[in-house]
């Protein structure tokens, strides 16, 4: 079939095709080489994302997400009373729970006390279906827009040419970093004391994300879940930590287990009303579905829920920890997801790694299975490993031998909104003031002065291997917005000096809201003549209530 006159004119000798050679891909030049889809498709830039109006949900739709989150599912060969609720309906109701802690960027049988985030994997088995909450034990993340989390992760694994960790070569850590600022709060958790906890026993875990409780009347609160230790929070040093086994957390928690010594921990929540939700943006630049940003305490404090105790080690633990899933997705009746977008692209792409790894019949193993007050029924048969195949029942919605049905416990117009009605767009967060607010509170108001200088310490070593000092003169530069002590400090420790701040800076990963040149502002400077994906309010959620913040034109 002939092509129309106009396409074939855009067609060159040197076009890509599925022909090119593998010699000549393994050669092509970053420069020469445009960004696309994995069939082909050029895309304007890899880190937006389309949402239904600004706050919203993310929309399937998005090939472009959905293909990047797929491929990053299956890139590495497997290793290892607010709410009506069950869990919550009765003071004193128990239930059985499985976790799973882990460091994140590492491999399998890296060592226990890298500076890294770690996993905080609970399943709560309710009378109405597994709850697994899927936390860390940190507050915020490196993150905020959902595309990015591929990107982000590759840079913590190890370098593609060299195949040298960030031990050895920041590089690719810093370059991240520095070109993504909202990722700051996170950085000054990870490089301070709590970037090495003492074992998982003296660790919080925190939702990060913000879900919604919903009550028997339908009606519904932000919330914000940690989990406190009650056995203290305790943390290891840089020096220290390399002094010890490369399985001390591990053996920690298995031996305290085994002797009896139980480990425990508080689960507390705060929460938050659609309207609060809505003027805490507004008034202190506190967007509830970032999970870059924290709610204030003193404003919002924490309420006791509940509490669990570890009280059996694993007997196999390939069989009952590795093989253990846990998916945000994985709701019981009375609690809902935000519209946060990192936790939505959540909900796809964790049952989708599962899926892939251990199997689409995950969930029927032991360590996985729910254990309901009913007996469930789906319409899901066979796959790989159907043990639990339903027997002859009717694999379809039969009208000769239907199943029972539980009436709708809520209306979803009045927990998820009517506001969703809007326009497809394009989104991609920016840095603003607000950003740098809980991460300078961090740094002057909460840690002491040996908690500075171990800062600084972790810093300037992790820089130390950086082979870029372009690189770490950006990230410097990010610091001196937080608190310019903390630059001074890094200056005088590297021996490289920082530019002045970020207000003349142009970022590859997010859009520079305090830029002073226009031409400076759009992300790796995207072209937005055919559609921009700058936002009015950072996709905080706003509606009548939140006039005055951001760009008077909405999404621009």
């Amino acid at each position: 079939m002939a092509l129309p006159a106009a396409a074939n004119m855009s067609f060159t000798a040197h076009v890509a095709s599925q022909f090119t050679t593998y010699e000549t891909d393994r050669k092509m030049q970053s420069q020469d080489a445009v960004y696309t889809t994995s069939n082909g498709v050029p895309m304007p830039h890899p880190y937006e994302s389309q949402r239904v109006g600004e706050s919203g949900p993310l929309l399937q739709q998005d090939f472009h997400l959905i293909d990047l989150l797929s491929h990053f599912d299956r890139e590495r060969i497997p290793e290892r009373v607010l709410s009506q609720a069950d869990l919550f309906g009765t003071k004193g109701k128990k239930c059985p729970v499985t976790v799973r802690f882990s460091t994140v960027g590492g491999e399998a049988g890296s060592h226990d006390l890298a500076r890294d985030p770690r996993g905080f994997a609970v399943k709560f088995r309710t009378e109405d279906g597994n709850w697994d909450l899927v936390a860390n034990n940190t507050p915020v993340f490196f993150l905020r827009d959902p595309a990015k989390f591929l990107h982000f992760i590759h840079t913590q694994k190890r370098d593609p040419s060299t195949h040298l960790s960030s031990s050895d070569d920041s590089t690719m850590f810093w370059d991240y970093l520095c070109n993504n600022p909202e990722s700051v709060h996170q950085v000054m958790v990870l490089l301070g004391d709590r970037g090495i906890p003492d074992g998982y026993r003296h660790m919080h875990g925190y939702s990060g994300h913000t879900f919604k409780f919903v009550n028997a009347a339908g009606e519904w609160v932000y919330v914000q879940i940690h989990m406190k230790s009650m056995q203290g929070a305790r943390f290891i040093t840089q020096e220290d930590s390399v002094k010890l086994s490369p399985d001390y957390s591990q053996k920690d928690l298995y031996e305290a287990i085994a002797r009896g010594d139980f480990p425990r921990w508080s689960v507390e929540i705060q929460t938050m009303t659609e309207q609060q939700g809505e003027e805490v943006w507004v008034r202190q630049g506190i967007n509830v579905l970032d999970l870059t940003h924290v709610w204030p305490q003193g404003q919002f404090p924490r309420r006791k829920v509940g509490e669990f105790t570890l009280n059996e080690n694993a007997v196999n633990y390939f069989a009952e920890i590795e093989q253990a899933a846990f998916n945000p997705a994985h709701m019981p009746l009375g609690i809902e997801p935000s519209a946060d977008p990192v936790l939505q692209s959540r909900l796809f792409s964790y049952p989708d790694t599962h899926r892939h790894r251990i199997g689409v019949n995950y969930q029927q193993l032991p360590v996985n299975a729910p254990r309901t007050a009913y007996w469930p029924a789906s319409f899901q048969r066979d796959g790989g490993m159907a043990f639990f195949n339903q027997g002859s029942r009717s694999n379809y919605l039969s009208s000769i031998d239907p199943v029972q049905f539980r009436s709708r416990s809520f209306d979803p117009r009045k927990v998820h909104g009517s506001s969703f009605s809007s326009d497809a767009i394009l989104f991609l967060s920016e840095i603003r003031p607000e950003d740098f607010n809980a991460p300078r509170a961090l740094w002057q108001k909460v840690w002491d002065e040996p908690a500075r200088q171990r800062f600084i310490s972790n810093v300037a070593g992790k820089m130390a291997v950086c082979r870029k000092p372009e690189l770490l003169k950006r990230q410097i530069a990010i610091f001196r917005e937080v608190d310019p002590d903390i630059a001074s400090r890094l200056e005088k420790a590297t021996g490289i000096h920082g530019y002045d701040g970020i207000a003349g800076m142009r970022f590859n990963g997010t859009h520079n809201g305090m830029a002073k040149n226009p031409s400076l502002r759009l992300a790796n400077g995207l072209d937005v003549s055919k559609g921009s994906s700058l936002p009015m309010h950072n996709g905080a959620p706003v509606k009548s209530a939140a006039k005055g913040r951001g760009h008077a034109n909405g999404v621009c």
